[in-house]
This record gives C-alpha cells, sequence and structure tokens, in this order.
C-alpha cells in the first residue's frame, strides 16, 4: 500500500469508527430507542414527542458534545506536542483546566448554601470560561517575555501548580454543596449541554483549527527543532502564538464546558501518526480531530452503559490509560 493509499484508507476508518460510536452511544440509554425512531427524530418526522426529546434535547447534544470536545483536545495536543517536541504534551499542559477550576471553585464558594439552585450549568460555563480566558492571557503576556518553548513550557506547568494550590485552598473552605457541585464538574461530563453551548463548541473547534491549519507548515518543521525551523526560515515567536493561541481557545473551551476531560489530546494525534505513516501537520491535524472524536465517544458510550452514568473524564482515561502506558514504554530513555 502506498503512503496516499495509506493515508486515505486511515481517514476512511477513522471516519467510520466515529459514525459507528456515535451511533452506539445514541442508543445507550435508560430508555430503549430503536435506530428507526433515531433517524426519524433527526429527520423531525418522530410522531412520539418523547423519544423525539431524548433524542434532540439529552442523546444528541450529548453525543455531538463528545465529538468536538474530542476533536478540539485532539487539535491542541498535535500542536502542544510539536512545538515542544514531547510525545507526551497536553492540551492543558498551559494551567487553561487548573485556571478553569480556579474559575469554578470561586464561583462554587461564592455561591455557597444557594448553589444548589443557582448552578444550572450557565454560572460553572461562564465561571470555568472566565479563569481559562485569565489563564491564556497570563500565558500570551509570558509567551512575549520567554522566547524559547521549553521555557515557556516550564511557565506554563508551574502557572497549573499555582492555579491548582489557589483552588485547593478555597475548597477547603467551601460548603457541603458548593464543594460537590465543583467536583461533579471536575470529573468531566459531555451531558448537560444546550444547543447554544454546543454551538458554541463547534465554532471554537472551527477557529482552532482554521489557526492550526493556517499554521500547519510551521508546526512541521517544529517537528524538527528550533535552530532547524529558523534555518528553514520559519519564525518560531510567530509560530508559537499562534499554536498557544490555538489552544487556549479549543482546550478552554472545551473545558469549560465539559470540565477537565482528558487523555484524549495526548493519545489522539500518536494514534493518528501510527495509522497514516505521515507526520506532515497538514495530514495530521484533521485525523487527529477524526480520532480524538472517536476516543471521546468511546469514554462516553462506556460512561452511559452502567445503571448509573459515570464520569466521563474517568471512562476517557480508561480507553486512554493503556495507550499512555505504550507511549511511556517506548519513549523511555
Amino acid at each position: 500500500m502506498n503512503r496516499s493509499s495509506r493515508l486515505a484508507t486511515a481517514y476512511a476508518i477513522t471516519a467510520g469508527i466515529v459514525l459507528v460510536m456515535a451511533l452506539a452511544d445514541l442508543l445507550c440509554g435508560p430508555v430503549d430507542i430503536g435506530l428507526k425512531e433515531i433517524a426519524k427524530s433527526i429527520l423531525g418526522r418522530c410522531e412520539d414527542d418523547f423519544i423525539s426529546r431524548i433524542i434532540n434535547v439529552i442523546r444528541g447534544p450529548r453525543v455531538l458534545s463528545a465529538a468536538l470536545v474530542g476533536a478540539c483536545l485532539a487539535i491542541a495536543g498535535a500542536q502542544m506536542q510539536s512545538v515542544f517536541r514531547n510525545p507526551l504534551a497536553d492540551p492543558h499542559i498551559f494551567g487553561l483546566s487548573a485556571g478553569a477550576g480556579t474559575g469554578v471553585a470561586i464561583f462554587t464558594a461564592a455561591a455557597g448554601a444557594g448553589a444548589g439552585s443557582m448552578l444550572s450549568g450557565i454560572g460553572i460555563t461562564a465561571a470555568a470560561s472566565a479563569g481559562a480566558l485569565v489563564s491564556a492571557i497570563l500565558i500570551a503576556l509570558m509567551s512575549t517575555r520567554i522566547h524559547r518553548s521549553s521555557g515557556l513550557l516550564v511557565a506554563g506547568v508551574m502557572l497549573g501548580f499555582v492555579l491548582g494550590a489557589i483552588t485547593s485552598i478555597i475548597e477547603y473552605h467551601a460548603d457541603e454543596a458548593g464543594l460537590k457541585m465543583y467536583w461533579n464538574w471536575a470529573a468531566g461530563s459531555f451531558s448537560g449541554n444546550t444547543p447554544v453551548q454546543t454551538g458554541i463548541l463547534a465554532i471554537a473547534l472551527a477557529v482552532g483549527t482554521a489557526m492550526a491549519l493556517a499554521n500547519h507548515k510551521g508546526l512541521t518543521l517544529m517537528l524538527f527543532g528550533e535552530e532547524f525551523t529558523v534555518a528553514s526560515g520559519g519564525n518560531v515567536k510567530r509560530i508559537r502564538i499562534w499554536a498557544v493561541a490555538s489552544c487556549c481557545i479549543l482546550a478552554g473551551a472545551s473545558t469549560a464546558f465539559c470540565g477537565p476531560v482528558g487523555f484524549a489530546g495526548i493519545i489522539a494525534p500518536h494514534i493518528a501518526r501510527w495509522t497514516s505513516g505521515r507526520s506532515s501537520m497538514i495530514c495530521i491535524l484533521p485525523l487527529s480531530a477524526l480520532t480524538g472524536a472517536a476516543i471521546c465517544l468511546a469514554g462516553d458510550f462506556l460512561a452511559q452503559c452502567t445503571g448509573t452514568p459515570l464520569p466521563a473524564g474517568s471512562t476517557t482515561a480508561l480507553v486512554g490509560i493503556p495507550v499512555i502506558f505504550y507511549l511511556m514504554s517506548r519513549y523511555r530513555d
């Protein structure tokens, strides 16, 4: 099989897995709904309002959110692994997840005993978005002063530690209601998003992906190091700033709406490279998006298979942990 055929095959198989997992996820739930009812509900021809509401209001947005978040995290992860030349780089490496967690912690602590009625999802999303935005601004400011990717990587990790410590202090003094709401968000979930929130996720994916694709030549050069990039005529600072901005949009929106779901951003780019046999980012970025969507859909499917839905962050980790161990053994010193 030549390289072009292998790439096309990888895209076709991955896209097929995404469709199969999306359909399986739609079928999974406490109410038994068949394929015919799902098709009629999606086309607006279902005569049973109850089934139609389950598909279009509950399961549909959940499945779409899982696919969008997986794609967002995968594209962010591919960029981080390129910029830092680190096979285990994570899209939340800049403290975006920690910043969102701090925002939610502050909000839950301020809500106090009224948390249960106030935190209908809108408050948590707004607080997480604000926290992620603050982290993104801090990283943007640091990127203007720190000129090497390795230094920016360390700065992002340190920022995450500082924000995590602030969150722990806040939650230590929170009441029971606020603490429960915070940990429900921190566990990660694709459920509960409205069509508007899902639309915002889709916009974030489109903008972040467009920025990554526009930067694909520089990202490919960065795989060979900063010195090689400069020698090849690339602008390291510009490439890094575009990648950081794209990752802030992608990971920030994902964390705000669905909590700190992990592993997809680390795993998907490696699977994309393995299945396609390519390293060029123009090929890897779209394939990573499809792979990330499949991983998060698989995690959500596992979460819904039990009588009581499990946290999506945990089930996605169960999908990803075997691959992480493989990567650790492959890249050991």
